[in-house]
């Protein structure tokens, strides 16, 4: 680990050296003087004084030094039947274009864009184009519902929204544009314009305020980046919480180029030409940085896929695009391939494609299971590589670095630090635990560039929610321990926010879904295991008194009214009507005890999700037994 661990001491001991050569290798318009700086909460900021615009760093940039003709992006989207390729140039001219027609709409520097689309190559044009502007975009992910949406509309106030009139999921045609209208509806602020992009499945209809896509690029003056300085907000990305509030996680122009050229060349290995893969949405943090802004930083072609990696009854969706696209490196979550192997367990789809361009597999977005690992890396010829970020981080905080000093691989663990990251883990003490001994993970400041600078328009929320807990520390709300190599082990979350599918998601909101309910006194909203989505939310109610209805049809009405909600994405598929709930003498529920109870490790009880009656056992069991009050007396 010799070439690893010197430029990570260099990072940790001269974080403002090592990240002005960082700086140096990509293309400003006035290059930063001082490279670190704090806020009046005593948070690192990087670049402040340099200006630079971000698109003009991963399209511009690139077609005045001669890659104009190179792909950009190669969209595939089984579900519409279309392909499409864009070069550099092409791109840029679409981008130039449609901010041109937000320019005619009238957004301006620092206004705020929100963005609902499917995996179209406009939703990239899109970002790019607010970015282009110095708007600032957020994007929303097309599987939420119209009370999500209007949350975060209400909270961004943004002058525009550009939607798709539909989205395909599978081969149901799911219509964007009647969500939007009651978003907006629901929302205290209304946008002074939509703009729609009509997709031949389903034409939406348009209204006073609406503009179609198409109409507006045709009498659109190309416009120029704008430019901004390095601490000047990209993007808002909003992230669950532990209450029903999303966080508005803010993202910077400057530090996040610089981390995300760094990024690709030593974390996933890449060089410009490079084809690179993410198998994620744009709705997701992984879909800002390693679909959308990291490969064309550097110089890259992105694969822009609109579809699942299962369809019935193909399961070689992810081999065929890396076949036909030539990927050098593929990134995707884990849960996307325990549905393949559920499909294909023995990896005959496998056969059909020559895969060769492959050289490394990245996984992220949960925690990498031994079973997952081991089935593919007995299946695959290229290293399997688990790596740890957030949607704070925007990348990754640990990672088995394939550009720098690729490591043996460890099932279970994500490796090692990435350089910037100064990880630590804090036993219960307070103190830096031993090897092997769990604690909760921490970040000491400063946070390497590309962190998140803020949640918009509540910096008391982002001390509080990060840096208060443990001063001179980031929380990153997740527990493991090192071992004594150094490779790192992330073991789970340590709050109420439950991982599906890589998917961050907030169970106290659904708890506000479910008390909503006038028939429901009390609940609890807990994650059990999965073998194919990791964790999967359970609801547990407690009817009020008097209740005498149909218990499985309250049970069924409380599903719908999540999915009407939150959307979908939840994937709150079971709702239990109990008489009871474990609780501390203070009131508080006991969800650890819930969550041990339900995964059937309390008394050897057995339990599966997909059967209801066996959770009722495990409940009733837990009741029959005083499980509750031997509990509380253990927890006061």
């Amino acid at each position: 680990m010799h070439t690893y661990q010197s430029e990570f001491q260099q990072s940790i001991q001269h974080p403002e050296a090592f990240w002005a050569e960082q700086a140096r290798r990509i293309p400003w318009f006035k290059p930063p003087q001082t490279m670190l700086g704090y806020d009046e909460q005593d948070h690192a900021r990087w670049y402040g004084d340099g200006e630079l615009n971000i698109c003009h760093v991963a399209l511009d940039h690139h077609v005045e030094s001669g890659r104009g003709d190179q792909p950009a992006i190669f969209w595939d989207s089984p579900v519409s039947g279309h392909r499409r390729q864009y070069s550099y140039r092409e791109l840029r001219d679409q981008v130039a274009t449609f901010a041109g027609a937000l320019t005619g709409l009238g957004v301006e520097k620092g206004d705020r864009v929100v963005i609902y689309m499917p995996m179209v190559p406009e939703a990239l044009i899109a970002m790019y184009a607010c970015a282009r502007l110095g708007a600032i975009h957020s994007v929303v992910f097309g599987g939420f519902a119209p009370h999500e949406l209007a949350m975060r509309i209400e909270d961004a106030e943004p002058k525009v929204v550009v939607a798709a009139s539909c989205g395909i999921e599978v081969d149901t045609v799911i219509p964007y544009k009647p969500i939007v209208d009651k978003a907006i509806a629901a929302s205290d602020h209304k946008p002074s314009a939509c703009v729609i992009l009509q997709r031949e499945q389903a034409q939406a209809d348009l209204g006073d305020i609406d503009h179609d896509w198409q109409m507006l690029m045709e009498n659109a003056m190309p416009a120029d980046c704008v430019p901004v300085k390095g601490t000047d907000p990209l993007y808002i990305l909003y992230t669950s919480g532990t209450t029903g509030k999303p966080k508005g996680v803010v993202r910077d122009h400057g530090g996040y180029a610089v981390a995300l050229h760094y990024s690709m060349e030593r974390i996933y290995g890449m060089a410009p030409g490079d084809v690179f893969f993410s198998a994620s949405d744009v709705g997701w943090v992984v879909g800002h940085s390693y679909i959308v802004y990291a490969p064309l930083i550097l110089g890259c072609t992105t694969v822009v896929y609109e579809g699942k990696p299962v369809r019935t009854p193909d399961a070689g969706a992810f081999w065929r695009l890396i076949s036909e696209y030539g990927v050098k490196a593929f990134f995707t979550a884990p849960t996307a391939f325990r549905a393949v192997k559920k499909e294909d367990p023995d990896g005959k789809w496998l056969e059909k494609y020559d895969i060769s361009c492959l050289e490394t597999l990245f996984l992220a977005g949960e925690r990498l299971d031994p079973p997952t690992f081991h089935w593919l890396d007995d299946l695959l010829d290229v290293p399997v590589i688990d790596h740890w970020w957030q949607t704070e981080t925007g990348w990754a905080i640990a990672a088995n670095l394939q550009g720098l000093e690729p490591m043996p691989v460890k099932p279970g663990s994500a490796t090692v630090p990435v350089p910037g990251y100064d990880v630590q883990v804090i036993n219960r003490q307070g103190e830096p635990a031993a090897a092997h001994e769990q604690g909760s993970i921490v970040i000491r400041q400063p946070m390497p560039p590309g962190c998140l600078a803020g949640i918009w328009r509540d910096p008391k929320r982002f001390h509080q929610a990060y840096m208060a807990a443990i001063p001179g520390c980031y929380l990153t709300g997740d527990g493991g321990y090192f071992d004594e190599e150094g490779y790192l082990f992330v073991m789970g979350r340590t709050d109420d926010v439950i991982n599906v599918a890589g998917h961050r998601l907030s169970t106290g909101e659904m708890e506000e879904v479910l008390g909503s309910h006038a028939a429901v006194a009390e609940c609890a909203v807990i994650g059990i295991l999965d073998d194919l989505k990791g964790q999967v939310p359970l609801g547990l109610v407690i009817p009020k008194d008097g209740f005498d209805g149909d218990t499985h049809a309250l049970e069924n009405e409380l599903i719908a009214l999540v999915r009407a909600q939150i959307g979908p994405v939840a994937s709150l598929k079971q709702v239990l009507v109990v008489s009871r709930l474990p609780k501390t003498r203070s009131g508080k529920i006991l969800r650890k005890l819930l969550r041990t109870i339900a995964d059937g490790k309390e008394f050897g009880m057995p339990s599966t999700i997909d059967d209801p009656t066996s959770l009722q056992e495990v409940h009733e069991h837990m009741v029959d037994r005083e499980v509750g009050a031997a509990h509380q007396s253990k927890q006061v």
